[in-house]
């Protein structure tokens, strides 16, 4: 049996995975690390640890059992989405790693958006990956994008058209400077997941959804900071925050099928880990939380697909 390797150097972990034909397959990621008290990195700083730390997560794979195999084909994410323009350097990390790799191992190499592996790595944790065969709506929310998107198959991969979405702050800007309001560290996604779940109120922002699908979500951080000098309990804060998310999505959601009726809807990204908008989104497709979060899984899925579609 054969591997395909698939890396991916967000700007918030280092992570690289195996897929094999058989459909299994395996991710070893880290979390950047962070300084007490922030709310990210620049990309020098993300860009070096990425090229410290890559070489750790393949070996982390080799200690696992799933390099035994040949590595046949290696593929990056190179962008963060596949649009003219789309660029962050800290992708530059995984990409000259990864085309070294091949260029060494005389094999072919891909790259694709840091976008297609998130839904890739979406319908394959599913066990969905017959979407990636047809049209469906699809969620990317993250800590820099927030965006409904219509996803069809273009040969081994997918493209996205972004038909929706936030026109300022991302869900998981929202979240994380809601997380710094309340003491909790960065990235805040699995704190404030936490602490909402000690609350069983139903209060949350209503925001307004254009008619296309467009949406505000700084009236909301304006909201978060209100409560908070209002000395209102951390949990209902955290609560409110996560479930005017989860509110938002749903209704922009089923505004988006009423013009295009029919197609499933998958959540992708790592604010689609949040256990409250997989309550409120129950119609919808989601990964496995691992799998939500950023991972290379879909990167290697997708450089199989391309080997193999050649």
């Amino acid at each position: 049996m054969s591997v395909c390797l698939g890396i991916d150097t967000s700007n918030y972990t280092t992570s690289a995975a195996v897929y094999r034909p058989d459909g299994t397959g395996r991710n070893e990621g880290r979390l950047l690390t962070v300084p007490e008290g922030g709310m990210g990195l620049r990309q020098s700083d993300a860009l070096f640890q990425h090229v410290k730390r890559l070489p750790d997560r393949i070996q982390a794979l080799r200690e696992a059992g799933w390099l035994e195999e040949p590595i046949v084909a290696v593929g990056a994410s190179t962008r963060p989405r596949s649009v003219e323009g789309s660029y962050m350097p800290c992708f530059l990390a995984g990409e000259s790693q990864g085309r070294s790799l091949a260029a060494a191992l005389d094999v072919p190499f891909y790259g694709f958006s840091h976008q297609e592996g998130h839904l890739a790595a979406a319908c394959w944790s599913a066990g969905r990956l017959e979407l990636l065969e047809q049209p469906f709506l699809a969620w990317h929310l993250s800590g820099g994008t927030t965006e409904l998107l219509l996803v069809e198959p273009k040969g081994r991969s997918v493209a996205a058209t972004c038909i929706g979405g936030t026109t300022d702050l991302s869900a998981g800007q929202l979240i994380d400077r809601t997380g710094k309001l309340l003491d909790i560290p960065f990235p805040a996604g699995k704190g404030l997941d936490a602490l909402s779940q000690a609350s069983n109120s139903q209060a949350f922002f209503r925001v307004k959804i254009g008619q296309d699908l467009r949406f505000s979500l700084s009236g909301m951080e304006n909201k978060a900071k209100e409560l908070v000098q209002k000395h209102c309990e951390p949990r209902d804060i955290a609560r409110f925050t996560l479930l005017t998310i989860a509110e938002t999505v749903r209704r922009v959601t089923d505004q988006a099928k009423g013009c295009y009726p029919g197609l499933p809807v998958l959540c992708s990204g790592g604010v689609a880990s949040n256990s409250l908008l997989r309550t409120v989104m129950q119609d919808a497709v989601f990964a496995e939380p691992q799998y939500s979060t950023d991972n290379a899984m879909g990167i290697a899925l997708l450089t199989d697909r391309q080997l193999n579609g050649d």
